[in-house]
Parts: C-alpha cells; structure tokens; sequence
C-alpha cells in the first residue's frame, strides 16, 4: 500500500500527473529497496512512446490546430443556426451542435470548450440566456470531444489495450450521437420552462448556402472516417491526410490562415503532444512498479470475489472509473488503469472495444465534474461564472451523460453494431 500512499500525497500536494507518476516510482523503487531496478527506468520511458499508433496524436492534434485557426468556428455556427436557430431556445441547440462538430474535428473536451466559451457564451448573453446555463450547456456539450471520433482518449485507450483504433473510433459514433440528442433534450425541457420564443426558419436556400460554406470543414472528418471505414488508411495515416486537408482548407478555400499562423499553430501541436507523450513515458514507470507490487492481481481478486456477473463487476468499475475522474485527468487515468482493468473483463467475456467507449466516457464525465473538473474550471474561468455556480448548473448534464453511460455499458450491441458491420 505505500505506493498507494506516496500517489495520494503527491497528487493532493498538487504536483502535475507526469511528475506524480514518476516520483512515485522512484520513491517505491528507494523504500522496497530495488534499487537495481533505477537503470531500466530509462529504457522505459524511451521505449513506451516509441509506438507507431501513438504518432496518431500529434498528427490530429495538428489538424485540429490548423481547423481552429482557419475559420471553421464561424461557418460551423452559422450551419447550425440555419438548421436549428428557429427552434424554441435554438441558440442552446445551435451551441450543441457546433459542440459536436466540433468534436469531429478537434477530438479534445477542453479545446471544443475553450472555442464554445469565446465563441458562443456570448453569442447567448445577447439573447438573454442565463450565464449559468449558458456556461453549463458549453461545458456539458464539450465532453462530446472525445467520444465522437477522431479521438485523442480512443488513441491512448487503444494503445495501452493492444486493440484496433479504427474500431474505437468508429464505436464512439452512435454514443456521440446519443449524447447530442441527449442534451437536446435537456435544451428543448429548459426553452420549454423559460418560454423562449419561436423565431423564423431559415429558408432552404439559406441553409443550402450556409452548408456549402461549411462542407469544406465537414469533410475532413467524413474523410478520416471514410478512409478508416474502407480501409483504406490507418488512423495514423488519417492523421496526416487530416492534417493536410485542413491546412488546404484553411489557407486556399476560407483564406483565414496564413504562414504567420502556422508557427503558433506548430508550438501548440509541440506542446499538447508532449506533454501527453511525458504523461505515457512516466505511466509506463508506474504501471511497472504497481505490477512488482502485485496491485492489478489484488484489483482482480478484490472485484471477483465480490462477484462474478459481468453486469455487477461493470456497475462497480463504473462506479470506480466516475470517482477516479473527478480528480485524475482521462489520459493519464487511462495509462494507469487500463493495464489493471482490462484482464479482469477479458476474463468476464467483455469485449474490449466495448470496455473502450464505456471507460472513455467514464473518465470524460470527470471533466465536469467538481472537484477537479477541468473544463468546469476552463469554461469558468473564460466566462467568469464562478465554479460552485457552474458547478450547480452543470449537473442535469452530467447526470445526461451518466444515463448514457449505463445504456452503452448493459446494451453492448450499440458501441459494437458498426465495428463489427465494417470490420468484421
């Protein structure tokens, strides 16, 4: 239990994941006395990130830069309004929709977040919608990010599984696609509560209009999923043909990017890639030390002795993965237990990929959740709603998302449906 102990004390001391998983190795590796085990540490921080999957992240980081830069936010917003602004309360569809297009194409909660506080906050200020509200369905649609593909969390999850990447982004679908419908409707109960008005609809021509000026950022995704679809590319190779389009996109049809840009874009791809590369390097240390330790062998005899029914041991790993996502982020809570839970449902007969979509989701909940939520604190801390009051207000979508979370987890069959239709 002392490596338990030293983890816990690093981490409510505040020091960042990457370190608290490396110092923890350390200091297990000095208390047990293995201390002939410090030269292999090395090795093992060079060799986990030499993955070719892993190569995936930087390259769909990258596209997601160049899209964000390139003037997508604003043609994707005024799609959306076209399709579903006359609606009562529209602006609270048109945020949710933007939110999941936007997943499709930047694959991380806290950037989709980031863009919708800047973007449509104030978009629904001016039309008088609650800045609690506002907050709450902007941080509650951004966690769409990483369950609709591409996906950073699918990419990691896939590494440390050894299991398909293209399956897991092509099982995020139909659970992105519940999540949008499932905030719709919590949108449709709040503009029916408040009275919102009905505006005009948009005529068709309008809304034609309004798609072909957003086709071109539509389509990179459609692209990646296509090509994943047929076979064609790998989800590496997508990255990069992602990459591409986007860049063309950016600087050729919209003309919003350009070469002054691409530095920064190129510092920010740097940035997030390292820093979640460092994050695995140092998982992988601690991953070795809690299996010296025995720790994956006492979670498994722990979790079978209490049952052997594959339903009760996912009702507690559910239970499990929601409080380890209040305070860990998904990547790095991803690296540490995979490797400990995955034995133990391969043994139950769950399929891996399912397993896949029902702890990304677990863990992408957490990212709305106090007390270490961190798009709350992004969203809060670009539209100055305080914490406890986004806090509050956020709960009927994390409860949203909860309700989804146990549909896929005990109805396989819908995370499973269109692997299995494509690449069986």
């Amino acid at each position: 239990m002392s490596i338990a102990l030293i983890f816990m004390v690093l981490l409510l001391a505040g020091v960042p994941v990457a370190f608290v998983l490396g110092l923890t190795s350390v200091f297990y590796l000095i208390i047990s006395g293995n201390l002939d085990f410090f030269l292999t540490i090395p090795q093992r921080m060079i060799s986990a990130p030499n993955n070719f999957s892993l190569l995936a992240i930087p390259l769909f980081v990258l596209a997601g830069e160049i899209m964000n830069s390139g003037g997508i936010t604003k043609r994707l917003a005024d799609f959306s309004r076209a399709l579903v602004a006359h609606l009562r309360g529209g602006l609270a569809y048109v945020n949710i929709l933007v939110s999941a297009f936007l997943s499709a194409i930047v694959g991380s909660a806290n950037a989709v977040a980031a863009i919708q506080s800047t973007f449509m906050v104030p978009e629904m200020k001016k039309d008088n919608y609650d800045d609690d509200y506002s907050a709450a369905i902007t941080a509650g649609g951004s966690i769409m990010g990483p369950i609709i593909p591409p996906s950073l969390i699918f990419i990691l999850y896939g590494v440390a599984a050894s299991t398909s990447i293209g399956a897991l982004f092509l099982a995020g679908i139909i659970p992105g696609i519940m999540l949008t419908i499932g905030f719709f409707a919590l949108a449709f109960m709040y503009a029916k509560k408040k009275g919102f008005p009905v505006k005009e609809k948009a005529s068709i021509r309008t809304v034609f209009k309004s798609f072909l000026n957003a086709l071109p950022a539509l389509l990179v995704p459609f692209l990646i999923i296509g090509g994943i679809f047929s076979g064609q590319f790998t989800p590496t190779e997508a990255g990069a043909i992602g990459s591409v389009i986007a860049f063309i996109v950016g600087m050729y049809i919209y003309k919003d990017l350009e070469m002054i840009d691409i530095p920064n874009v190129l510092i920010r791809t740097g940035v997030i890639s390292a820093s979640v590369l460092i994050i695995n390097s140092t998982a992988s240390v601690f991953s070795w030390t809690i299996t010296m330790e025995g720790i994956p062998q006492m979670i498994a005899e722990g979790l079978t002795s209490i049952s052997e029914k594959p339903w009760v041991i996912l009702l507690i790993i559910n239970i499990l993965l929601l409080i380890v996502g209040m305070f860990l982020e998904p990547l790095s809570a991803i690296i540490i237990l995979v490797p400990i839970l995955l034995p133990v449902v391969e043994v139950l007969g769950i399929d891996p990929i399912h397993f896949g979509v029902v702890v990304s989701l677990n863990l992408t909940i957490g990212l709305i959740t106090p007390p270490v939520g961190l798009v709350l604190f992004v969203v809060s801390g670009i539209t100055k709603v305080s914490f406890v009051r986004l806090s509050k207000a956020i709960i009927p979508f994390a409860l949203m998302a909860i309700v989804v979370l146990l549909i896929i987890t005990y109805v396989p069959a819908i995370v499973t449906f269109i692997p299995e239709l494509f690449l069986s």
